[in-house]
């Protein structure tokens, strides 16, 4: 009889998200069941996905893969207080779903961000005893603070204290790069109980659209310029205005082109300064589906990456290093770093100082003089670092050895 996993994700296909419906699939190929419990579709615009209607609870059958969605209240803007209720509700009913409703597993995986889903699964470790594994993608309080999201030193203090709980009652924790390890063993947590698994790419959409360029000629890249694309989130952490403050230092150079494409909070921001700026080599362009952006990653000259400068970052690998090298394509790393230092032990790009638009600037300069040649062994040492060291296949025998072990 096959083990089941149930896999607790606040985000979840179709929306953007690293441990989604590709690592169900893998985790069942290896001879689990799985079972995923997750909300309405929102992210990152906070508005439901079309053909979605919020209920309390809603089960689809997705690749052979059950999905149990239940409610929660959709919101991904400023506001602090739609914030919380958009964890909050999350938490709470899918809390109730597992206590009530779910089926035994024999090991729990709970995704991080946010805390309100590891609070979840500890009352489910508490009441059900059920073990679980919590992968931590971001390090709360730090990036709540980081991002400007909580600035009350009274707050950051209780968040620090539930999450120390949700440590402790977690078996196993997941982290995405030694630094955080480090970060946790300075806090108390014992390294024995840390593993360490780097994020790996979709690469359904990545790998197989290599060489395709995007349908809509109106977006197609001028391939007389150098393109610089930026592909993801629009938010605070990511501090998008130094590119356009880039962009401003390069207006100068008719050959260089600046592409901007995503959805998020600082989306209008952004489109505004863009306007009031008159920036020519500025493009921002409208989100598209998961599906749907390999083809513009493959049809630009480099892809960036940037997040504001701030020591948490410097431990953080964002998870579009692990698909822009997927993608075979040249990456201008604007943080310092373990993300840093992965482009640079593969090969694969050139480097800016966080939050530094001369930097950048130097950097897309420094680009745009390359030749194709060069650019394109730079994108295929990337390509070959990510299949030797990154890719799921690997990530996910790690994540079986720990569910093994519970």
């Amino acid at each position: 009889m096959s083990k089941r996993v149930v896999i607790l994700n606040q985000w979840f296909d179709p929306e953007p998200t690293f441990k989604g419906l590709l690592f169900a699939k893998e985790l069942q190929k290896k001879g689990y069941t799985v079972e995923v419990v997750t909300g309405y579709p929102n992210y990152p615009g906070g508005k439901l996905y079309s053909g979605y209607k919020l209920s309390l609870y809603k089960k689809e059958m997705v690749d052979g893969i059950k999905i149990h969605r239940v409610y929660l209240y959709p919101s991904h803007d400023k506001s602090k207080i739609k914030r919380i209720l958009n964890y909050g509700s999350f938490a709470f009913f899918s809390l109730i779903f597992c206590l009530f409703f779910l089926k035994k597993p024999h090991a729990l995986y709970v995704y991080h961000p946010p805390l309100t889903t590891g609070i979840a699964a500890a009352f489910l470790s508490k009441f059900k005893r059920i073990p679980f594994v919590y992968d931590i993608q971001d390090l709360w309080p730090d990036t709540l603070k980081a991002t400007g999201m909580v600035n009350s030193n009274r707050v950051l203090k209780i968040v620090d204290r539930v999450a120390s709980c949700v440590y402790r009652e977690a078996k196993i924790l997941v982290v995405l790069s030694e630094g955080f390890k480090e970060r946790l063993v300075d806090r108390g947590v014992s390294p024995d109980k840390i593993k360490v698994i780097y994020n790996w790419a979709d690469e359904r959409f990545i790998q197989s659209n290599i060489g395709s360029q995007p349908r809509n000629i109106n977006n197609t890249f001028d391939q007389d310029y150098f393109n610089l694309l930026y592909a993801g989130n629009f938010g605070v952490a990511q501090e998008l205005t130094v590119l356009l403050q880039a962009a401003e230092l390069l207006n100068h150079n008719k050959k260089i082109k600046i592409y901007l494409m995503g959805d998020g909070q600082e989306r209008e921001r952004l489109i505004k300064e863009v306007e009031d700026k008159a920036l020519e080599n500025v493009t921002i362009l409208n989100s598209v589906p998961l599906s749907e952006v390999s083809p513009f990653l493959n049809s630009a000259s480099a892809l960036f990456i940037h997040l504001k400068k701030d020591p948490l970052f410097e431990i953080t690998i964002p998870g579009k290093t692990q698909a822009y090298m997927a993608a075979g394509k040249p990456i201008l790393m604007g943080v310092s770093g373990a993300a840093a230092e992965l482009v640079q032990r593969s090969g694969c790009g050139l480097f800016a100082k966080s939050s530094d638009a001369q930097s950048v600037a130097d950097a897309i300069m420094a680009f745009a003089s390359l030749e194709q040649s060069q650019l394109d062994e730079m994108g295929e040492k990337g390509r070959q670092f990510y299949l030797n060291e990154l890719s799921l296949s690997s990530g996910v025998d790690k994540f079986a050895s720990i569910f093994e072990s519970l």
